[in-house]
């Protein structure tokens, strides 16, 4: 489960620092590589911090393992992805760069959701092909 952030209630305790690690099952319908899963659930450790103008800037890291077939040659093949994420979260609806929370509570997972997204690679490559592909690349 994604864990929320009670702004309203960090800031009626006078705390306007935080952190949180957790892990949660992503949705397999983020990924668009056939042939590949995620191979255990997502690990988060993100620290917020809330300003006085109530906005909420999230960071941290998300780590996932991908594990299946090879884009290239079909063998297994398998990665550890992790990915520095960000965000500002303001009241209301934000404004298209922002995220936006309402009654006080961020909510997380949407954005989660993007972070996984911008994290996937484009392929998923065994070590073989990964190898093959940089060393071709450096002839070029």
């Amino acid at each position: 489960m994604i864990p929320e952030i009670d702004a309203r209630g960090c800031i009626a305790r006078n705390m306007w620092e935080g952190t949180l690690a957790f892990s949660f099952e992503a949705d397999a319908s983020l990924l668009d590589i056939p042939f590949v899963n995620f191979a255990g659930p997502v690990r988060a450790e993100l620290s917020y911090r809330i300003a006085e103008d109530n906005s909420v800037e999230v960071s941290g890291t998300i780590a996932f393992a991908l594990q299946g077939a090879c884009s290239r040659c079909l063998e297994d093949a398998s990665a550890e992805i992790v990915y520095d994420a960000r965000a500002l979260f303001l009241p209301g609806d934000g404004d298209g760069e922002a995220y936006g929370y309402r009654n006080g509570v961020v909510s997380l997972g949407e954005w989660l959701r993007e972070s996984i997204m911008f994290a996937l690679p484009s392929r998923l490559l065994c070590k073989a092909c990964a190898q093959w592909e940089k060393n071709n690349s450096e002839e070029v």
